[in-house]
């Protein structure tokens, strides 16, 4: 619900400052086409301005709402990755459960049933880690 919920207001965001930098550009093409009250037509460089920033604008929405989120699901999951050790119980993003018996490269060979049934995933294929808890280490 709460990634819905994030999309939508990045969405609905995204959307109100398009409408709103084209209605200022807009206006300001106006007020550039015709000339002031002193004879003085508008344009140049300055008026690129408004513009401009406008798109840097939504450049920067857009990477705080959907690049640097992205950024850090990736770094999180490369941390979880480097970090599983023979007799995790992992899930794989197809949901089999099981406990990892051999690591090579990027190769993970699982045991997932009593039979000892062993199966090979890619590293990438990994969802959850439940680490093996030793009695060095207090349970959290």
């Amino acid at each position: 619900m709460n990634k819905i919920f994030k999309k939508l207001i990045a969405f609905v965001s995204t959307i109100g400052v398009v409408c709103a930098g084209s209605m200022v550009m807009v206006s300001a093409a106006e007020a550039s086409a015709t000339p002031a009250a002193g004879g003085k037509q508008g344009g140049g460089w300055m008026s690129l301005i408004l513009p401009i920033g406008y798109i840097l604008f939504i450049v920067l929405i857009g990477y705080f709402l959907i690049f640097r989120p992205n950024k850090k699901r990736k770094q999180q999951e490369e941390k979880l990755r480097s970090s599983l050790m023979l007799g995790d119980q992992i899930v794989t993003i197809g949901g089999i459960c099981g406990t990892i018996v051999n690591i090579k490269d990027d190769v993970i060979t699982i045991e997932s049933s009593l039979d000892k049934t062993l199966i090979e995933f890619k590293n990438w294929a990994i969802r959850e880690v439940k680490k093996l808890e030793t009695d060095d280490e207090p349970a959290k």
